[in-house]
């Protein structure tokens, strides 16, 4: 997901994606340690998605803080 669509959305949203993404990388682990998963580069992909929205989490903090 593009950074630019995560920042439209609220916090509460963005931990509802964040929960989203780990459960979603969880699956994908746990199909590529048993074989299954056929698209391997869809682990970097969830992996950066859980980065984006930590960054914009973080930002949100910082700003109301400062």
């Amino acid at each position: 997901m593009k950074s630019s669509a995560l920042r439209d959305i609220t916090k509460d949203e963005l931990l509802q994606k964040l929960d989203e993404f780990r459960g979603a990388l969880f699956n994908l682990t746990f199909q590529h340690k048993t074989g299954q998963l056929e698209n391997t580069a869809q682990l970097n992909k969830t992996r950066k998605s859980i980065a984006r929205v930590l960054t914009i989490i973080n930002e949100l903090d910082h700003k109301t803080t400062v």
